[in-house]
């Protein structure tokens, strides 16, 4: 869990999760392709390939999952007053909506599919100025279908809970 730190207003209810060598495509000469496959079949889609911006930014209308297919990197959640995590090939980390993340280093072949849940919609923040609106929106993003990784079994569908009314 992250705090709101003046910037980046981070999830209030949600946790990152990050799953330890939750892919094993050892000797899969494409490891980003049976990423991809696992999230589009777990309903997390509109998927990119690449690596991580370096400058801090969050999403405010969405989640988003990172799958390491390749290589290894050093990256920042929940904004400067986050932590630094090192990830590598096989590595899972779900964001909530308004989780900060950056890049802070990464090997050379470094590689991430991202993705995100069928419900909410794309922005990208990085402005401080974003934060009053965001917040609100942050609020109103659904928990998922699913988890990116694990389905509807397991995962998110159990660590991220929705208050009760």
């Amino acid at each position: 869990m992250f705090t709101d730190d003046g910037i980046v207003p981070n999830h209030p209810r949600w946790p990152l999760i990050v799953y330890r060598g939750a892919v094993q495509a050892k000797g899969i000469a494409e490891p980003e392709v049976l990423i991809d496959a696992l999230f589009a079949a777990n309903q997390w889609g509109r998927s990119w390939r690449d690596t991580i911006y370096d400058f801090v930014h969050y999403h405010s209308q969405i989640h988003e999952v990172l799958g390491v297919a390749r290589g290894a990197a050093v990256v920042e959640f929940g904004g400067v007053k986050g932590r630094r995590l090192s990830l590598r090939a096989g590595d899972v980390a779900i964001l909530p909506a308004g989780t900060g993340h950056r890049l802070i280093e990464a090997s050379r072949d470094f590689l991430v599919v991202g993705a995100y849940p069928s419900a909410g919609t794309y922005d990208e923040c990085t402005d401080s100025r974003d934060r009053p609106d965001a917040r609100k929106r942050i609020a109103k993003v659904k928990k998922p279908v699913s988890d990116p990784v694990y389905g509807k079994a397991a995962g998110l569908k159990s660590i991220w809970k929705v208050p009760s009314k």
